[in-house]
């Protein structure tokens, strides 16, 4: 489990297709401790939890490795990472660690494609569209985690909703590098998710 509060950005240094392009191994640098890092821990990665499966130092610079499957590739933008991407990290949420954003599973539901990029003074407000299916689960003031990051949605209108990026979060995740056009990944909220199973059953 993860709060959607970016930790590190890593960069890509290295993506190597295998089992026919069905897998992806990617090597990530980070500022991250290399002794705190142990195989098969989880790391959200613009919002995808993967599993580490090696880890080093090189050139005093931590790394690791993930494989990104078929269904990641195909679900996420996994699909168009390349060596120099950059991605927002997080470690898996401990047991007495500060829930500063809210409960997030790293486990993208799809993708949502930014309509439009509007700069106010220190901020940007982002306008995105996504699926039917899952703008039902998308309200007013609700929590949404786009690329890995907590947000709070402010309005919705059918398939498409906008979120406000303050200051700090442009400064410290890879959202200043949004543009119309941009495709990130979609995690809806798992309140709303289980709250819309509920209604269905009744």
């Amino acid at each position: 489990m993860f709060t959607g509060i970016v930790s590190d950005i890593g960069e890509i240094t290295s993506l190597t297709p295998v089992a026919q392009g069905q897998l992806h191994r990617l090597r990530i640098a980070c500022h991250y401790d290399r002794a705190t890092i142990a195989d098969g821990a989880s790391i959200a990665c613009n919002g995808v939890c993967l599993t580490v499966v090696a880890s080093g130092i090189e050139r005093d610079k931590t790394w690791f490795d993930v494989d990104a499957a078929a269904e990641t590739l195909g679900m996420t933008t996994a699909r168009l990472w390349d060596v120099g991407t950059r991605l927002n990290l997080e470690r898996a949420l401990k047991i007495g660690d500060e829930l500063g954003g809210h409960i997030v599973a790293g486990h993208a539901d799809g993708v949502a494609t930014i309509r439009s990029r509007e700069d106010l003074p220190d901020m940007a407000r982002f306008t995105l569209h996504t699926t039917r299916e899952l703008a039902r689960f998308i309200a007013p003031k609700g929590s949404i985690t786009l690329d890995g990051v907590s947000l709070t949605v402010n309005a919705v209108k059918d398939t498409t909703f906008s979120v406000l990026i303050i200051p700090h979060t442009l400064s410290v995740t890879t959202l200043s590098s949004w543009r119309a056009g941009s495709e990130v990944n979609i995690e809806v909220d798992l309140m709303a998710r289980y709250a819309a199973r509920l209604t269905e059953m009744t």
